[in-house]
């Protein structure tokens, strides 16, 4: 069977929100502690979180959660072409010269572009128009991700080939439900896999940076599990060394903040961003409490009782709190190429040769109301 064109799913020049995951050839531990081999190459996880933190500066794309596994990576992107519109030419040719740098500082760190660097993309119109749609691109984000971890984890092993199994999955979320039942399942990601017991203890994920600038924000130091990243390297770093590490900063915002928040493109003017507007009808702090619930339904031995603040949303969801563990616990399996309430699966097409979705028979057990 011929695999999907991904411009049938989503493309630059729409707003889409997309969970893409990425795994390493043969599933081998090439991002962690690899049993085969006995090296650990938990310092792979701080050059994709590094880099996650320079892309989300540079594109036209919000990262809204991240899960960086041993052997895979998790990300939720919603591409902004509408901010990108809002950019200058001149603030389009330096953003695509910092993500694919002419030249670079002693740091190997991209260095700023010159005025003739940004005038050769300026004055050329057409390649204008390509590097201002590329920006938007979640296609374009995960080639330079990919291409970025491949290069240097190959000239780090001596070796040559393919670093990553396959082209990235990629699952387009059309409704609120699945938006959030999909970020629940990436942020809790170490958690079911029995590496993390707690949010703040889930390194690399978005949970975890969240969390941790929760924290902050209350006057509160964080737990000395999320401390431990700076021990995670033999190389000459230390995935704690940066407080930019574990700050959300270039995270999207939890709460949309529908009745205060900002109309239009809401561009972040800090650089630190795409943009400040949120993705779900909660606050951060109600957001990890649900992950919170969540972790101890799927977890024996872990009693926990729903929070009075969650049953206002699963009724909102229209989904109990069962079909809601199930959703997070599944979603992998639930879900292939788009994902939402059986009806939203139903009334989507693709984008240009109309093809129909339907959502499996399992989907449509636990969300009948939908």
């Amino acid at each position: 069977m011929a695999r999907i064109a991904r411009v049938e799913i989503f493309a630059p020049d729409e707003v889409a929100i997309v969970h893409v995951m990425n795994r390493t050839v043969r599933r081998c531990f090439l991002l962690g502690d690899d049993p085969v081999s006995g090296k650990n190459y938990d310092h792979r996880k701080l050059w994709i979180d590094q880099q996650l933190i320079q892309q989300a500066r540079h594109f036209g794309i919000d990262l809204l959660c991240q899960a960086i596994m041993s052997n895979h990576v998790h990300l939720v992107l919603r591409s902004r072409p509408d901010v990108v519109k809002v950019w200058s030419d001149t603030e389009i040719a330096r953003r695509w010269l910092m993500l694919c740098p002419i030249r670079r500082d002693v740091n190997r760190q991209p260095a700023e572009p010159t005025e003739f660097e940004m005038n050769s993309i300026v004055n050329d119109k057409d390649k204008l128009a390509v590097i201002r749609s590329r920006l938007s691109d979640i296609s374009w984000w995960m080639r330079l991700l990919s291409q970025n971890i491949a290069q240097r984890a190959n000239r780090e092993d001596q070796e040559i080939g393919k670093f990553w199994q396959a082209r990235y999955r990629a699952v387009r979320l059309l409704d609120e439900t699945a938006l959030l039942a999909c970020a629940a399942y990436v942020d809790l990601n170490p958690i079911r896999a029995a590496v993390a017991e707690t949010i703040e203890g889930s390194l690399f994920t978005s949970a975890q940076k969240r969390a941790c600038d929760l924290q902050a924000c209350h006057g509160r130091r964080a737990e000395s599990a999320v401390l431990k990243a700076e021990n995670v390297s033999d190389h000459g770093e230390s995935a704690g060394a940066s407080l930019e590490g574990r700050s959300s900063r270039h995270l999207a915002p939890v709460d949309l903040k529908e009745r205060t928040g900002e109309t239009g493109p809401n561009a972040n003017k800090q650089g630190v961003r795409c943009s400040n507007k949120g993705f779900l009808r909660m606050s951060t702090a109600d957001y990890l409490s649900l992950l919170d619930w969540t972790a101890r339904q799927q977890r024996t031995g872990k009693a926990g009782t729903t929070p009075k603040n969650l049953a206002p949303l699963f009724t909102r969801l229209q989904i109990s709190e069962e079909v809601w563990s199930h959703l997070v616990k599944d979603f992998g399996r639930l879900f292939s190429v788009v994902a939402g309430k059986p009806r939203m699966i139903d009334e989507h097409k693709s984008r240009t040769k109309a093809h129909r979705y339907r959502a499996r028979v399992r989907v449509r057990e636990l969300l009948t109301t939908g």
